[in-house]
């Protein structure tokens, strides 16, 4: 059955529209990405995500060792990431997170007291959400210098800490200040972390 010329015409016209809307929309931020023998590379642009905090000489460990300076940790989520757990209170799979570690200054310039971030990075480490990839769903890669990074084991003791104390989906929500409430809104806080955050008049 052979088409009219109107619409023919029309046809052609979607097309098109369809062809340029294709094109000026904006593409979604990719996950992570592996090298052939399955190391992670490191985002390039990480530092245009989404900032979600920065730390200060934090640790988890009481017996963490003094390193005989302060530090700072700044914390990096995809915009696509970040906007998904805005809607729903959780992360959606291909979830990348970055913490980038920088030693503190003291003074320089004209600061006189405190401490501020210097342009020396001392690390970087990512968390990846690959509910295919990875057995427990989420997986470790501390990159140090270099450019690529295999998985840290899961069975070291960052997979249990992380999942005795998230406050959701295995990631230190609580210590994210615009996150945090998103999740209480939400209903996603976890039970470990209720449990260990309730005061003890409600436990």
């Amino acid at each position: 059955m052979k088409m009219s010329l109107a619409a023919t015409l029309l046809l052609a016209v979607l097309i098109l529209s369809s062809a340029v809307l294709l094109k000026s929309a904006p593409h979604p931020a990719s996950g992570a990405e592996y090298t052939a023998d399955g190391q992670m590379k490191i985002p390039e642009n990480y530092r245009q995500w989404t900032y979600l905090t920065a730390g200060f000489d934090m640790s988890y460990n009481p017996n963490a060792m003094d390193m005989g300076h302060h530090m700072f940790d700044n914390v990096f989520a995809m915009p696509d990431a970040y906007k998904s757990f805005l809607d729903k209170g959780t992360w959606p799979d291909g979830t990348v997170l970055i913490l980038e570690g920088r030693k503190a200054e003291g003074r320089g310039s004209i600061n006189q007291k405190g401490n501020y971030q210097s342009t020396e990075i001392t690390g970087i480490e990512a968390h990846v959400k690959d509910e295919v990839r990875f057995p427990g769903k989420w997986a470790f890669f501390i990159f140090g210098d270099a450019k690529t990074a295999k998985m840290v084991p899961a069975n070291m003791e960052c997979y249990t800490c992380h999942s005795q104390h998230a406050a959701v989906d295995t990631t230190f929500v609580q210590f994210y200040p615009t996150l945090l409430p998103v999740a209480q809104s939400k209903g996603t806080l976890s039970a470990e972390y209720r449990k260990e955050s309730a005061t003890p008049a409600q436990k």
